[in-house]
């Protein structure tokens, strides 16, 4: 394999993940057009809706590596080196900005009125 396809990896996730895979897509796509389109109409980020959705990015990452943790054959114990460590951030840190998005998102497009 000495080229990087793309496809590959997309592949890889739709076997590991099979229906899953298109969710969480379409929730990363939700997220993303939700956030511009309350960004662009309000002009501004709102400080306690921000707040709100960080905490619940915190417990996005939770579920990241639960997800991952499900829909793989290993588990934590079976970390062994810095590189297995690194990817379990990853994970984390992913679930946690994707649901910080998609949290800020939702309750901007809902007009979320006596929350923030």
């Amino acid at each position: 394999m000495k080229d990087l396809d793309p496809f590959v990896f997309v592949l890889v996730f739709q076997e590991m993940l099979g229906p899953v895979l298109w969710l969480l897509v379409a929730l990363a796509l939700f997220g993303l057009i939700g956030f511009v389109v309350v960004f662009l109409r309000e002009g501004r980020l709102d400080s306690r809706r921000l707040v709100r959705s960080e905490l619940m990015g915190l417990v996005g990452g939770v579920l990241a590596l639960v997800l991952a943790a499900k829909f793989t054959v290993s588990g934590f114990t079976d970390a062994g080196g810095p590189v297995d460590w690194l990817l379990i951030g990853l994970i984390w840190g992913i679930g946690l900005a994707g649901t910080t998005i998609l949290t800020y998102a939702v309750q901007g497009l809902v007009g979320c009125r006596k929350c923030g």
